[in-house]
């Protein structure tokens, strides 16, 4: 080999026309890993092996094939530009690293794919979370999450599963796409041990879960990743319904390909759960709202709840006057208190583990009226999640009773045994009655008989004077000022007229009108 070959950049093998290396320059040796002299040797015993094997190949027949080809070289963990040319005499085969190169290629196509595929994936669940706005109930939003999802290109099948009524096992809802014998080894995995399951997982822990691929992952059963192979199917990811610390239920989604679900898809995911967490709780609550009979859940409550031990603390008895979810899985309790003064109510609930903030609101000679900030998962909170509504609420000397509000066709006997599953209450009775339905001129008729002239007159006066938008257009002086009234005046008429309308919208009470 003269100079110019021996010093060239790339790699050079001389090769004799019945496939005997001849000669091989210093950047061929490192390039095949070869270290020994191969003057004589049959270049199929040294040089690595390929899927594709082109080089051997062109040396087949008689003649030797010119040609020029990449391929990847396992052995050798790179890829490499092969040049061959010929003369009567030997072929010399040329030789190039091209790994950096096509690692790159390769990372731009998968870029290109990652991003239409998110694309596509981004349109479906765009569309489902329409849909979900429009649902109207806990099947309809089952059925359209598993059919946009089961029926793509992207996923095998997609299912939809549930707590069962009055037991921890898992039931299936809904199921859309093509994977008969996965979904066959799930349906019978959950009937033998569904703790076993990776949907299981999910709903028990509130977060999603992966498996990529299924082989690997302990959670999948055996049964399940092996007909996974029948299928084609190597993915799966279970996604929680989740709202506020309930979880309704759990998708489960399975794909070809061991690597399915990207980390930007499978946050896209959490957030679908949580949107669907909450159309299912906005559903019962619609239905709740919208009924004209609702069905009462009467639940005895034992000496283990936060407001049964502070009764028993005060031996008085508390009433729950309202309750507003807050954040970080907390609850605001509003709490009328009667034998005991204020003071001794903030101690006594600064102690308890549960109350992480006390806040006095009225004072009076037997009692008043504290806000308790209750921290973590209580049967209160979890009621308002599962589409109920807490009617009444009363404790005293530590016990004490909850009535809450469902529509009739409700699901009454999952919340009840939720409810008393999780938490120290006894479910005791089941009462429906007819519910009042106020058409909006008959509200407004109400509100009109109950606000005196004065208080209309302001209210309207205000309204208009845009006093109630921010950044206000008038300021309570000027207002005052176009009534020929005194500010202090108008701000007297404005809280009591605001209290009615308050009244009107969110007590229960039905004496809402007295005048104040």
């Amino acid at each position: 080999m003269d100079d110019r070959l021996q010093n060239a950049p790339v790699g050079v093998l001389i090769v004799s026309p019945d496939g005997r290396m001849t000669d091989i320059n210093e950047v061929g040796k490192s390039l095949i890993d070869s270290t020994d002299d191969v003057t004589g040797v049959p270049l199929a015993e040294i040089f690595p092996r390929s899927v594709e094997d082109s080089l051997l190949m062109a040396f087949e027949s008689d003649s030797i094939t010119d040609t020029s080809f990449q391929e990847y070289y396992p052995e050798l963990e790179r890829w490499l530009s092969v040049s061959v040319t010929s003369t009567d005499e030997s072929a010399t085969v040329y030789l190039q690293d091209v790994t950096e190169r096509k690692r790159y290629e390769q990372s731009i196509d998968q870029l290109r794919t990652e991003r239409k595929r998110t694309a596509i994936i981004e349109g479906v669940l765009s569309e489902i979370l329409a849909e979900l706005i429009e649902a109207t109930s806990r099947e309809e939003i089952a059925e359209t999450i598993c059919h946009s999802l089961g029926d793509t290109d992207i996923y095998k099948f997609a299912w939809v599963g549930e707590r069962e009524i009055g037991s921890d096992n898992l039931v299936i809802h809904a199921v859309g796409g093509e994977a008969d014998k996965t979904f066959a080894a799930i349906r019978d995995a959950l009937d033998v041990d569904a703790a076993k399951t990776l949907e299981e997982r999910a709903i028990k822990s509130g977060r999603l879960q992966s498996a990529q691929p299924l082989a690997d992952n302990p959670q999948v059963p055996e049964s399940v990743w092996t007909a996974g192979f029948a299928d084609g199917v190597q993915s799966a990811l279970a996604i929680p319904l989740v709202y506020g610390s309930n979880v309704h239920g759990v998708v489960g989604v399975y794909a070809a390909g061991t690597e399915a679900f990207s980390d930007r898809e499978r946050t896209t995911f959490e957030t679908l759960g949580e949107v669907a967490g909450f159309a299912v709780t906005a559903t019962r609550n619609r239905n709740l709202l919208l009924s004209d009979t609702v069905a009462e859940l009467t639940f005895k409550v034992g000496d283990n709840s936060v407001l049964s031990k502070l009764s028993q603390s005060l031996n008085s008895t508390l009433l729950l006057e309202g309750l507003v979810p807050h954040r970080d899985n907390a609850l605001l309790c509003f709490i009328s208190v009667t034998d005991a003064d204020i003071q001794t109510v903030e101690d006594s609930a600064t102690v308890l583990d549960e109350v992480v903030e006390t806040r006095a609101i009225r004072e009076s000679d037997s009692g008043g009226t504290v806000e308790l900030t209750i921290q973590g998962s209580t049967p209160l909170l979890d009621i308002s999640s599962l589409g109920g509504t807490v009617r009444q609420a009363d404790f005293d000397s530590g016990s004490g009773q909850v009535v809450v509000e469902l529509p009739p066709d409700g699901d009454v006997r999952r919340i009840a045994d939720t409810v008393s599953r999780e938490y120290d209450m006894e479910f005791v009775a089941k009462e429906e009655r007819e519910r009042s339905v106020t058409t909006a001129r008959e509200f407004r008729d109400a509100l009109n008989d109950a606000l005196t002239e004065r208080q209309q007159t302001v209210l309207q006066t205000a309204y208009l004077a845009d006093y109630f938008e921010s950044p206000r257009g008038s300021t309570a002086e000027e207002v005052a000022a176009s009534l020929n009234i005194t500010g202090s005046t108008l701000l007297y008429h404005l809280r009591a007229g605001q209290r009615k309308l308050l009244d009107a919208y969110l007590s229960e009470n039905t004496e809402i009108f007295e005048d104040r």
